[in-house]
């Protein structure tokens, strides 16, 4: 017999429902189970009378646990006659109604004999034999409800998660959007512009070229043409073979169809070799610009302006696929049709002549001979000239119209971003925070804090012994004073806990919400993450070796190269935000101002001794964390913590900002080797596209520490040390 203890949670009270299902042989118990499954939370009960299950119990528990896949607390029912408190079985001794359970999968080999599930399980089916352990059910009850409870946090914090990594991904996507296309654009003119220039060169310039090509080709192809006009047979044109003579009607007929194999033979040639000559423009230009035109027209939503683009492609295929114009013969066709015409007028004759061979070779001789090669290469770059300047014009319009479609298009895009960066992702990034918090809470319970470690400008951290299967813990306690810092925290908390594990982070275990922090009513998040020995700025004070100070820089480089590597830009590197471990190797922490350049909104943040001088343009890149680590650099070089005397000399933080924007920067210490200096002076460049890249600032910092650090490594580092 099965027993439903179902759940119904409501605004004012939960309340309990106790169903207890029919006969078997009237309605199972899986199909009474499937009527109140998908609204009651389920804890489920199946008492058994006898030794062992019969083969209807074991069918019916098979189907539940296919249908269902729930945890079941399973009571054996005492005989008539039988103790009230039957006696224990033996510490190793297994019932039969153990070992069918065991084999149906409802237990596992981590439950006792009793039946019941280890401390550390999670919510578990339960056997339980002896009368008095049946207060066991309340147990069974709390970790179904708490496993419920967990399933529902798991599956909305992923829904919270993946949710803000769409934001996230499209913050991306429109921050590239929105520096790529006025680039695009700009190109697209740019390149159209030379391409025009280019080409108007070439008609400006081949005139000549054109002539003494025309005669070229006439010449070669003279006796070629002569011949092929002599054995030309006409069509529709019927030619006496006695020599009778033919009407002046079908003379003209004759002449003209001579003219026509002369006009298409000889702009084939000519057209030929003038495209040659534009061919390398149009394989280096035009198809750059299509591909351009192709990506404008993709992230362009407006219909008309895609019929633009489109146009925009006919223009450049009438403007510059010139073998189509000229493949068809319709300029040099012009040309050769009022010379021919003049060839009819000198022609006379008393009557009309025999179509003979003679007379098809002269009629074509006499056409060839009148052409003026010089007209003709005149007109043909005219009207190249003409082509070329309407189609241009035709472009610059068709593309400023382009370029009004997208700025209506970006001033949409540049909005949504704004939204996406200060309202959508710290939201739901909130959302996620919570979500993750409660079942944190759930599977581990409220860690304990232990002493103080240490405090910033936004929490305390403790110590915390153990917590979630981790000890010992640092536990960094934060209480968000107003709705940004909020954001800001579930941020960080999002960014940290999307990271791959990596042996140069500090690893974050889980977080808390604890909503009576302190004992009052303030709200705090708890951070749980791995403990470590002490920060770079205590390690300094304590005058760490060159050796190992030179392998800390290598750690922080490497931390900062896996950051960028994921897209993310610290923003804060510092000495107290690189913690050592007991061998004083490095990991960076605190990303409380870590995000992605996307969703970077210009904002000023930092520590001002560490901020490079764009930071307060609100204009800046991942190269800021550069800047920061050249500064962080010179302590590690000086080994020590003291100020650099151009930063002490400030007076407040404005006067230090002003300095460093106008160049200021630490001073050169005696003790400082060359190589380090010039690898500090190129971090902190004022000019972040001169700053080199972390994936050269490791080889360079790792060669230093080669050369430095070597089998002579340890009067220099004892000089340095004392120096400091």
């Amino acid at each position: 017999m099965s027993v439903l203890l179902l759940v119904r949670v409501s605004r004012c009270r939960p309340e309990v429902d106790i169903v207890v299902a029919p006969c078997q042989g009237f309605q199972s118990a899986e199909v009474t189970l499937g009527e109140y499954v998908n609204h009651f939370l389920p804890v489920i009960t199946f008492a058994i009378s006898e030794a062992e299950l019969s083969t209807l119990d074991v069918n019916e528990l098979q189907e539940i646990k296919e249908k269902f896949s729930l945890p079941v607390f399973f009571f054996k029912v005492p005989n008539l006659g039988a103790e009230l408190i039957s006696p224990q079985n033996a510490e190793n001794e297994k019932s039969s109604l153990y070992r069918q359970l065991l084999d149906l999968g409802y237990l596992s080999t981590n439950h006792c004999s009793c039946g019941a599930p280890s401390s550390d399980a999670k919510a578990q089916s339960m056997l339980v034999e002896q009368s008095d352990k049946i207060r066991l059910l309340s147990t069974f009850s709390r970790q179904v409800l708490q496993q419920r409870l967990v399933d529902a946090a798991t599956v909305l914090n992923l829904v919270h998660c993946r949710c803000l990594d769409i934001f996230i991904n499209q913050a991306f996507d429109m921050q590239r959007d929105l520096q790529i296309t006025p680039k695009r654009l700009e190109y697209t003119r740019k390149k159209e512009n030379e391409l025009y220039e280019s080409l108007m060169l070439i008609a400006n310039r081949k005139q000549e070229e054109m002539k003494d090509m025309i005669i070229e080709t006439l010449n070669n192809m003279k006796e070629e043409l002569l011949e092929d006009a002599a054995n030309m047979e006409f069509k529709d044109i019927i030619v006496p073979e006695n020599g009778e003579p033919i009407s002046s009607r079908d003379v003209k007929c004759c002449i003209k169809q001579i003219q026509e194999l002369i006009i298409s033979r000889l702009n084939q040639a000519v057209a030929n070799k003038l495209i040659n000559s534009v061919d390398y423009l149009r394989e280096s230009f035009v198809g750059t610009l299509e591909r351009c035109l192709k990506s404008l027209e993709k992230s362009q939503q407006d219909v008309t302006v895609h019929i633009t683009s489109n146009y925009l492609k006919q223009i450049l295929n009438a403007a510059y696929n010139v073998e189509i114009t000229f493949h068809s013969g319709s300029t040099v066709s012009r040309m050769l049709w009022e010379q021919i015409k003049q060839i009819i007028q000198r022609i006379t004759w008393v009557s009309p002549p025999a179509i003979t061979t003679e007379w098809k070779r002269k009629v074509a001789q006499d056409a060839i001979e009148s052409l003026s090669a010089s007209r003709l290469a005149k007109s043909i770059c005219s009207q190249f000239r003409t082509r070329l300047y309407i189609s241009h014009d035709a472009f610059a319009a068709s593309l400023r119209q382009l370029e009004a479609g997208h700025s209506g298009r970006l001033e949409k895009t540049e909005d949504l971003w704004l939204k996406v960066r200060k309202d959508h992702a710290p939201r739901l990034a909130r959302l996620s925070l919570e979500s993750r918090s409660l079942q944190d809470v759930l599977l581990h319970g409220k860690p304990k804090l232990g002493r103080e470690l240490g405090r910033g400008q936004y929490g305390v951290v403790y110590l915390c012994n153990a917590w979630g299967g981790h000890f010992p813990c640092a536990l960094k306690s934060v209480v968000p004073p107003d709705e940004k810092h909020w954001n800001d925290l579930a941020l960080e908390f999002h960014y940290m806990r999307s990271l791959p594990k990596h042996e140069r982070l500090v690893d974050l275990h889980g977080s808390v919400i604890d909503y009576g922090y302190g004992g009052g009513s303030s709200i705090a998040v708890l951070l749980i993450m791995e403990q470590l020995h002490r920060d770079l700025y205590t390690g300094l004070k304590a005058e760490l070796t060159l050796e190992i100070r030179l392998q800390i820089a290598l750690d922080v480089v490497e931390g900062i190269r896996f950051l960028h590597s994921q897209g993310l830009v610290h923003r804060d590197i510092k000495l107290k935000n690189v913690l050592l471990d007991k061998n004083s190797r490095a990991k960076i922490t605190d990303l409380g101002f870590c995000k992605p350049e996307a969703m970077m909104s210009g904002s000023i943040v930092g520590t001002p001794i560490h901020m490079a001088p764009e930071l307060f343009t609100g204009k800046y890149d991942n190269s800021v964390d550069v800047y920061a680590f050249g500064i962080l650099f010179w302590y590690i070089c000086s080994g020590q913590v003291k100020l650099p005397e151009a930063f002490e000399r400030c007076a407040s933080k404005d006067h230090l900002w002003n300095n460093v924007r106008r160049g200021v920067r630490p001073e050169r210490l005696r003790i400082f080797d060359e190589e380090c200096w010039q690898l500090m002076e190129a971090c902190w460049d004022g000019d972040p596209s001169q700053r080199p890249l972390l994936g050269i600032v490791q080889p360079t910092l790792q060669n230093i520490m080669d050369r430095l650090c070597g089998s002579n490594s340890a009067p220099l580092n004892k000089g340095l040390d004392d120096s400091t």
